[in-house]
Protein backbone atom coordinates (compact mmCIF):
# COMPACT_ATOMS: atom_id res chain seq x y z
CA UNK A 1 0.00 0.00 0.00
CA UNK A 2 1.14 3.57 -0.58
CA UNK A 3 1.82 6.13 2.13
CA UNK A 4 1.05 5.71 5.78
CA UNK A 5 -1.35 8.65 6.09
CA UNK A 6 -5.06 7.85 6.02
CA UNK A 7 -7.81 10.36 5.47
CA UNK A 8 -11.43 10.28 6.53
CA UNK A 9 -14.22 11.76 4.46
CA UNK A 10 -17.65 12.66 5.72
CA UNK A 11 -20.55 12.56 3.29
CA UNK A 12 -22.31 15.91 3.08
CA UNK A 13 -25.39 14.47 1.42
CA UNK A 14 -26.79 11.74 -0.77
CA UNK A 15 -27.52 11.64 -4.50
CA UNK A 16 -30.88 10.38 -5.71
CA UNK A 17 -31.17 9.19 -9.29
CA UNK A 18 -33.30 6.90 -11.41
CA UNK A 19 -30.35 4.49 -11.77
CA UNK A 20 -30.62 1.61 -9.31
CA UNK A 21 -28.10 -0.71 -11.01
CA UNK A 22 -25.02 -0.01 -13.12
CA UNK A 23 -26.31 -1.83 -16.19
CA UNK A 24 -27.91 0.81 -18.41
CA UNK A 25 -26.68 3.83 -16.44
CA UNK A 26 -25.14 6.53 -18.66
CA UNK A 27 -21.34 6.33 -18.54
CA UNK A 28 -20.93 10.13 -18.44
CA UNK A 29 -23.30 13.05 -17.75
CA UNK A 30 -23.24 14.06 -21.42
CA UNK A 31 -25.16 10.82 -22.15
CA UNK A 32 -27.66 11.37 -19.33
CA UNK A 33 -29.45 14.29 -21.01
CA UNK A 34 -33.07 13.43 -20.28
CA UNK A 35 -32.57 12.01 -16.81
CA UNK A 36 -33.26 14.02 -13.67
CA UNK A 37 -32.36 13.43 -10.06
CA UNK A 38 -31.74 15.29 -6.86
CA UNK A 39 -29.06 15.86 -4.29
CA UNK A 40 -30.09 15.94 -0.66
CA UNK A 41 -27.58 18.02 1.28
CA UNK A 42 -27.48 17.21 4.98
CA UNK A 43 -28.58 19.92 7.43
CA UNK A 44 -25.17 21.00 8.78
CA UNK A 45 -24.01 21.82 5.22
CA UNK A 46 -27.10 23.55 3.81
CA UNK A 47 -26.01 27.10 4.52
CA UNK A 48 -23.04 26.47 2.21
CA UNK A 49 -25.52 26.28 -0.72
CA UNK A 50 -26.09 30.05 -0.66
CA UNK A 51 -25.35 31.57 -4.12
CA UNK A 52 -25.09 28.18 -5.85
CA UNK A 53 -28.37 28.73 -7.71
CA UNK A 54 -26.64 31.25 -9.99
CA UNK A 55 -24.68 28.48 -11.76
CA UNK A 56 -25.93 26.40 -14.69
CA UNK A 57 -23.65 23.47 -13.93
CA UNK A 58 -22.00 22.02 -10.86
CA UNK A 59 -19.38 19.39 -10.19
CA UNK A 60 -20.48 16.61 -7.86
CA UNK A 61 -17.79 14.57 -6.14
CA UNK A 62 -19.14 11.37 -4.68
CA UNK A 63 -18.11 7.97 -3.41
CA UNK A 64 -18.65 5.12 -5.87
CA UNK A 65 -19.89 2.93 -3.04
CA UNK A 66 -20.73 -0.08 -5.20
CA UNK A 67 -17.53 -0.16 -7.25
CA UNK A 68 -15.38 -3.26 -7.02
CA UNK A 69 -11.76 -3.04 -5.94
CA UNK A 70 -9.32 -1.44 -8.30
CA UNK A 71 -7.04 -3.06 -10.87
CA UNK A 72 -4.09 -1.33 -12.56
CA UNK A 73 -5.51 -2.12 -16.01
CA UNK A 74 -9.16 -2.22 -17.04
CA UNK A 75 -11.14 -2.52 -20.24
CA UNK A 76 -13.08 0.76 -20.24
CA UNK A 77 -16.64 1.10 -21.51
CA UNK A 78 -15.52 2.90 -24.69
CA UNK A 79 -12.85 0.39 -25.74
CA UNK A 80 -12.09 -3.31 -25.99
CA UNK A 81 -8.43 -3.02 -25.00
CA UNK A 82 -7.10 -3.02 -21.44
CA UNK A 83 -5.92 0.47 -20.49
CA UNK A 84 -4.13 1.88 -17.46
CA UNK A 85 -6.78 2.69 -14.85
CA UNK A 86 -5.70 6.31 -14.56
CA UNK A 87 -6.23 6.76 -18.31
CA UNK A 88 -9.91 5.81 -17.85
CA UNK A 89 -12.91 6.95 -15.88
CA UNK A 90 -13.69 3.48 -14.55
CA UNK A 91 -15.28 3.69 -11.07
CA UNK A 92 -13.17 0.93 -9.46
CA UNK A 93 -10.22 3.00 -8.21
CA UNK A 94 -7.87 3.00 -5.19
CA UNK A 95 -10.13 5.76 -3.82
CA UNK A 96 -13.43 5.30 -5.69
CA UNK A 97 -14.26 8.99 -6.02
CA UNK A 98 -16.70 9.88 -8.78
CA UNK A 99 -16.76 13.22 -10.57
CA UNK A 100 -19.75 14.40 -12.60
CA UNK A 101 -20.56 17.79 -14.08
CA UNK A 102 -24.36 17.99 -13.97
CA UNK A 103 -26.91 20.64 -14.92
CA UNK A 104 -28.33 22.44 -11.89
CA UNK A 105 -32.06 23.09 -12.20
CA UNK A 106 -32.85 24.51 -8.77
CA UNK A 107 -31.81 24.80 -5.14
CA UNK A 108 -34.65 24.54 -2.61
CA UNK A 109 -34.50 23.77 1.12
CA UNK A 110 -31.26 21.82 0.94
CA UNK A 111 -32.24 19.85 -2.17
CA UNK A 112 -30.60 20.38 -5.54
CA UNK A 113 -32.60 19.30 -8.55
CA UNK A 114 -30.21 18.14 -11.27
CA UNK A 115 -30.27 16.83 -14.83
CA UNK A 116 -27.78 15.05 -17.09
CA UNK A 117 -26.48 12.66 -14.49
CA UNK A 118 -24.63 9.35 -14.55
CA UNK A 119 -24.66 8.44 -10.85
CA UNK A 120 -26.18 5.46 -9.08
CA UNK A 121 -28.99 6.15 -6.64
CA UNK A 122 -27.87 6.53 -3.05
CA UNK A 123 -24.25 7.51 -3.79
CA UNK A 124 -22.74 9.43 -0.86
CA UNK A 125 -22.00 13.06 -1.79
CA UNK A 126 -18.52 14.27 -0.82
CA UNK A 127 -18.44 17.80 -2.24
CA UNK A 128 -20.03 20.29 -4.62
CA UNK A 129 -18.15 22.84 -6.71
CA UNK A 130 -19.47 25.27 -9.29
CA UNK A 131 -18.59 24.70 -12.93
CA UNK A 132 -16.77 27.80 -14.16
CA UNK A 133 -15.99 27.83 -17.91
CA UNK A 134 -12.92 30.05 -17.43
CA UNK A 135 -11.43 27.42 -15.11
CA UNK A 136 -12.97 24.16 -16.30
CA UNK A 137 -13.14 24.31 -20.10
CA UNK A 138 -10.16 23.33 -22.23
CA UNK A 139 -11.63 22.65 -25.69
CA UNK A 140 -8.35 22.18 -27.60
CA UNK A 141 -6.69 19.38 -25.64
CA UNK A 142 -5.48 15.87 -26.44
CA UNK A 143 -7.68 13.01 -25.24
CA UNK A 144 -5.28 10.07 -25.50
CA UNK A 145 -6.64 6.70 -26.62
CA UNK A 146 -10.21 8.06 -26.67
CA UNK A 147 -9.37 10.15 -29.73
CA UNK A 148 -8.69 6.91 -31.62
CA UNK A 149 -11.61 4.92 -30.23
CA UNK A 150 -14.59 4.26 -32.46
CA UNK A 151 -16.66 2.75 -29.65
CA UNK A 152 -20.09 4.27 -29.21
CA UNK A 153 -21.11 2.79 -25.86
CA UNK A 154 -23.10 5.30 -23.80
CA UNK A 155 -24.34 3.14 -20.93
CA UNK A 156 -22.63 1.01 -18.32
CA UNK A 157 -22.76 -2.70 -17.76
CA UNK A 158 -21.83 -4.39 -14.49
CA UNK A 159 -18.09 -4.90 -15.08
CA UNK A 160 -16.94 -2.42 -12.40
CA UNK A 161 -19.60 -2.89 -9.70
CA UNK A 162 -20.57 -5.36 -7.04
CA UNK A 163 -24.11 -6.43 -6.39
CA UNK A 164 -25.93 -4.69 -3.57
Amino acid sequence: MGGQTRYEVEPIGVIHSPFMVPNGTPIQPVYGGGFEGSVEVFEPFRDALVDLDGFDRIWLLYWCDRAVGWRPRVVPYRDDVARGLFATRAPGRPNPIGLSCVRLLSVESGVLRIRELDILDGAPLLDIKPYVPDFDSFPAVRSGWLARSDATRRTADDRFHREV
